[in-house]
């Protein structure tokens, strides 16, 4: 039986005000580390600011791409919220009130506050689903395997831990990938005089991801470069030992990195 390949997954973080600086992105950080605690990973990330026709452009092409994207920011009702609009005409189809999300915000509000304006918020592109959210009952919305939330990390982390549990809790493994490393110091401690051992490496092991990280001094002195694998923890450390030791077959100075 052939091994269902896992999805790629990518993300989209969308605001002026992120870009501008007015706004630091809380978003990024927090995906990387539960999808992590999962054993997933993202392959990519792109911000974007509040601009419909990009919008509308780079949703087509990641849904041409087949890829699994979590999108943060603009499904508000304000003018400056265009993620529903450019959702709607990246997938060809009308914006249209769901009938889940009216029965949440219906159900979020008194009869006498469920204004227009408000049922807004419950507008999605025709033919998705609704993402539940568990802070305020406004929901987001789904459709081909684009999953669209608040900007705010209070209402978007949850409704995204939500999505990965329910609809990809078969490609989560349960014992996280690791990463281990050595720093290497010297004159011969650097990547041009280690590609060989590197292109080895990733030849070897092409379950793993191989890093390289050259640090160096204020001054622009060249302090060490640390060298290493990730990936399921038996892997890494049969690589590590394969790289340990060819280092040391070339008298190289290194210490294991804390």
């Amino acid at each position: 039986m052939s091994e269902v390949r896992t999805p790629t997954f990518g993300a989209i973080i969308i605001g002026d005000e992120i870009l501008s600086g007015k706004r630091t992105d809380k978003h990024f950080t927090w995906l990387a580390g539960v999808m992590a605690q999962r054993g997933l990973r993202l392959s990519w990330a792109e911000y974007l600011g509040d601009d419909r026709a990009r919008l509308a452009s780079v949703f087509r092409r990641t849904r041409e791409s087949g890829d699994v994207v979590f999108s943060f920011g603009g499904i508000g009702n304000t003018p400056d919220d265009h993620t529903r609009q450019a959702a709607a005409e990246a997938f060809g189809v009308s914006l249209t009130l769901h009938p889940d999300a009216e029965r949440e915000i219906r159900a979020r509000f008194a009869a006498e506050e469920v204004t227009p304006q408000r049922l807004l918020l419950g507008t999605f592109p025709a033919g998705s689903a609704i993402i539940p959210n568990p802070f305020n009952r406004i929901p987001g919305f789904m459709m081909h395997a684009h999953y669209f939330v608040p900007g705010f990390p209070q209402m978007a982390h949850p409704m995204l831990e939500w999505v990965l549990d329910t609809y990809y809790s078969s490609y989560f493994n349960r014992e996280p990938d690791v990463d281990r490393a050595i720093l290497l110091t010297g004159e011969g401690a650097y990547e041009s005089a280690l590609l060989d051992l590197m292109e080895r490496i990733v030849a070897s092991y092409p379950d793993l991801r191989l890093f390289s990280l050259p640090s160096l001094t204020e001054e622009g002195v060249r302090r060490h470069l640390e060298l290493g694998v990730a990936g399921p923890a038996a892997r890494v450390e049969q690589a590590l030992q394969e790289m340990i030791a060819e280092v040391d077959r070339r008298n190289l100075a290194w210490r294991y990195r804390d």
